[in-house]
């Protein structure tokens, strides 16, 4: 079990975390808090796998105890809730150290797979602000590529990916059917150990493959 401490100001929203949280069968919620001085308190003392933040607490905002946790836990992974997709909230938070960025409007399956991709050492973005964050990193990263284990063209595909474009726009514009896009994304989910073609893109980029 992946243990998780959650640090989220409303009470009704902890409370849906932690039941999806429940019945996930993987994550374990060891401790909550309602604001951030507390949240850090708690993760100081249990050291989670992966701690689950509001962006907008009381006391201490959710960028900031990112900064901090970074500093205090750093083998903690770090998965940023938010009811908004503001782009300097999104490119803050990953400044400061999230590993995972989720609406809370997401459906609670998708949630629960962005504290779990982060609590397994994964990056997850949600898909409607996912091009803001694959833009960060690839910015971010340096320009030195590693041994590929993509073919050119699935190469192609996935450098499509990280530029926002649908697997339609892709079979498109490199002349190919949409079956085909979509065989190509299966092989390059299996050689990266991606679970979605976002995660791919970020494994990619943070390798320097794209």
């Amino acid at each position: 079990m992946k243990t998780v401490v959650l640090v989220e100001d409303h009470a009704l929203t902890r409370a849906g975390l932690r039941t999806a949280l429940a019945g996930s069968g993987d994550l374990s919620v060891v401790a909550e808090a309602e604001d951030g001085p507390s949240g850090l308190a708690a993760i100081e003392e249990h050291r989670p796998d992966v701690a689950v933040i509001d962006i907008g607490l009381p006391g201490m905002d959710g960028i900031e105890l990112t900064r901090r946790i970074r500093l205090v836990a750093p083998a903690t992974r770090i998965a940023i809730l938010t009811v908004q997709d503001l782009e300097t909230e999104i490119l803050a938070a990953l400044a400061a150290g999230a590993d995972a960025y989720s609406l809370k409007t997401s459906p609670p399956d998708r949630i629960v797979t962005a504290i779990r991709t982060a609590a397994e050492g994964g990056a997850y973005f949600d898909p409607q602000i996912a091009h803001l964050a694959l833009g960060r990193i690839a910015s971010a990263r340096p320009n030195v590529a590693g041994a590929s284990p993509l073919s050119p063209r699935e190469t192609d595909i996935l450098r499509m990916i990280a530029d926002g474009r649908g697997n339609a726009e892709i079979a498109t514009t490199l002349f190919i059917g949409l079956g085909t896009v979509k065989g190509h994304i299966r092989d390059i989910l299996e050689k990266l150990a991606a679970n979605d073609r976002t995660q791919a893109a970020v494994v990619a980029l943070r390798r320097g493959l794209i």
